[in-house]
């Protein structure tokens, strides 16, 4: 971890202070606009007058808008805030469970093969899913109770690393309805990229459309896209079609999260 002040996982993680002002933030946002200050004052352990001077503060910044009375809503810098600060967290509480935790935990695979309790097992990605079998592997581990093959069975002392490559993310941007929505859509080429695509999720109507229109149901709608990330994660070369007011969004996302991905533009004109 870095000592640079403007990051995000450093200021949250180092500072009590900055740590005590995200989660005010992220309580405003969760009962606004009534927002009750002792509430805040319970759960967090500190005193009320301290929530009211942490609010203050978040008003004078910026993050925060009052309304009076107790009223306060999270504007859209607070937001902006919050999600660069969530984001980082995220990111670094998937470095720790990926890359720290995995030496310790036990690991749930799909048994490629009939295995009993104890033996030495290869695990490896195929598909997305996560594969145990007899076979030598970079990651080696044991199986820790007897499985038919095709059952899922736990691996534990896994030493080595799993053969794995993140997926790419084909990012489709389609226009609002205001613009025509689903109605002008280049569908050739649609259908040249997700064609053969494992994995297809949808943002908004207008997407939702657009692919049906070419005779592809979403695999996502709703969740698409953390869906889609996750889908990445595991391997699985995906793609998201997105409409245009929602795609800058996820392109910052994909970077925060540091997935590869190419954009296609689908608006026809």
């Amino acid at each position: 971890m870095t000592a640079r002040i403007d990051d995000p996982l450093y200021i949250i993680l180092r500072s009590k202070r900055e740590a005590t002002r995200f989660q005010i933030l992220v309580e405003i946002a969760e009962h606004q606009p009534a927002v009750r200050q002792q509430e805040i004052a319970d759960k967090l352990g500190v005193t009320p007058q301290a929530v009211s001077e942490y609010i203050r503060e978040l008003v004078e910044d910026g993050m925060v808008s009052s309304r009076g009375r107790g009223r306060y809503e999270v504007t859209h810098t607070g937001i902006e805030w919050v999600l660069s600060n969530s984001e980082a967290l995220e990111s670094y509480a998937r470095h720790v469970t990926r890359d720290i935790i995995q030496q310790v935990s036990v690991w749930t695979a799909v048994a490629a093969e009939p295995m009993r309790k104890g033996d030495s097992v290869g695990v490896y990605m195929k598909d997305g899913w996560l594969y145990a079998s007899h076979s030598e592997q970079n990651a080696m581990g044991e199986a820790i109770m007897d499985a038919v093959s095709g059952t899922d069975v736990g691996v534990s002392r896994l030493n080595g690393i799993i053969d794995h490559s993140e997926g790419i993310v084909h990012v489709c941007k389609v226009p609002r309805i205001q613009r025509g929505g689903s109605r002008n859509v280049k569908k050739d080429a649609m259908l040249e990229i997700i064609d053969g695509m494992k994995m297809v999720g949808a943002v908004g109507l207008e997407a939702y459309f657009a692919l049906e229109s070419v005779g592809r149901v979403p695999d996502m709608f709703f969740g698409a896209r953390e869906g889609v990330i996750e889908a990445a994660f595991h391997g699985i070369e995906c793609a998201i079609v997105i409409v245009d007011e929602e795609f800058t969004d996820f392109l910052k996302r994909l970077e925060t999260v540091g997935l590869n991905y190419t954009i296609h533009d689908m608006i026809a004109q």
